[in-house]
């Protein structure tokens, strides 16, 4: 394969996809799943020419593939198989970014799973300065699902900040604030402890993921945040954790996620009702068409007022015909 940096793309192909069918997926998609590279890198690499698909160099990055018959290769060296999906929480210490690479040479998140088999992802950022629950997966479908605005997943923080708000003030945070990208969405917002300076921790569980979104809250409301912890993310807790500890999640945790992935209630993700060992399942009961005597049963007792067409079960002759009311 020649050097990707003496070609440019075809103009005339450079800018749509070709056509795709219910067998195929985004050849960025492929590349990021079978463990290369994140998906916004995969895409950078299709546009930069390193990538061909039965022999042709392809430069959109929502080109078609199917995997079962395509044959895909990055530098000239074909997709490896996809490697298992697996999913990890790290407790982030404050000063790192979860970038992969950055200018300035701050310390990446990647580099405290260095020991990890596998090729992960952080699932959405948290602020270089703020610390706590962040997910780590190579599943991407997951990942993008997690962090789409539309999901609403939950992020729950513990900020220390100056003074205590009012009852007013709190009330503003839960409805939402005036910021300069927008108004937020409605947050859960209470008081956790005083400090002895006056100050105090505030828990506010927001479902947004603008940056710095915390800290900008607090601060137009007059109550800035010197430090932010973010203690859970879909639910998922670093309790127990220290500070650059990673460990992998549960088989409940992670069908947890793919509930509130698939826009399932969070308090209610992961808990799936099962009977009991030894207890039978009731039968579930034919919805079948009354009999043509019953049918004209019911009618008659709706007509009379009561059961048989006997005046609701009153005695006979107690004030009537029907014995259905005194005179």
């Amino acid at each position: 394969m020649s050097d990707p940096s003496d070609r440019s793309p075809p103009p005339h192909t450079a800018a749509k996809p070709a056509a795709a069918s219910p067998d195929t997926e985004r050849l960025a998609r492929v590349i990021a799943r079978a463990g290369l590279a994140s998906r916004r890198e995969a895409e950078r690499w299709v546009q930069e020419g390193r990538v061909e698909v039965n022999g042709v160099v392809v430069w959109h990055p929502g080109h078609p593939v199917d995997p079962a018959r395509d044959h895909v290769k990055v530098d000239g060296k074909p997709l490896p198989p996809p490697p298992p999906l697996v999913y990890y929480l790290l407790y982030k210490p404050k000063g790192t970014i979860t970038s992969r690479e950055d200018p300035d040479g701050r310390k990446s998140v990647i580099d405290l799973v260095e020991g990890l088999p596998e090729r992960v992802e952080p699932v959405g950022r948290l602020d270089f300065n703020t610390e706590g629950a962040l997910l780590l997966t190579n599943d991407g479908d997951l990942a993008h699902a997690l962090t789409h605005p539309a999901r609403g997943v939950p992020k729950r923080y513990l900020a220390k900040v100056w003074r205590t708000p009012t009852e007013k003030t709190l009330e503003r945070l839960r409805r939402g604030v005036y910021l300069e990208d927008g108004r937020t969405a409605p947050a859960l917002v209470r008081v956790v402890d005083d400090t002895e300076a006056g100050n105090c921790w505030l828990e506010i569980t927001v479902t947004e993921g603008r940056n710095h979104l915390v800290r900008r809250m607090l601060e137009t409301v007059g109550h800035p945040c010197n430090k932010l912890r973010r203690e859970s993310f879909a639910t998922i807790s670093i309790r127990g954790m220290e500070r650059g500890e990673v460990r992998a999640l549960s088989a409940e945790e992670v069908a947890r996620l793919r509930d509130i992935a698939e826009g399932k209630d969070p308090a209610l993700a992961g808990h799936a009702f099962k009977y009991k060992k030894g207890f039978a399942r009731p039968k579930a009961q034919a919805n079948k068409p009354l009999s043509r005597k019953k049918a004209q049963r019911r009618r008659l007792s709706g007509r009379s007022g009561g059961p048989g067409g006997k005046g609701g079960g009153g005695r006979k002759g107690s004030g009537g015909p029907t014995g259905g009311g005194n005179g």
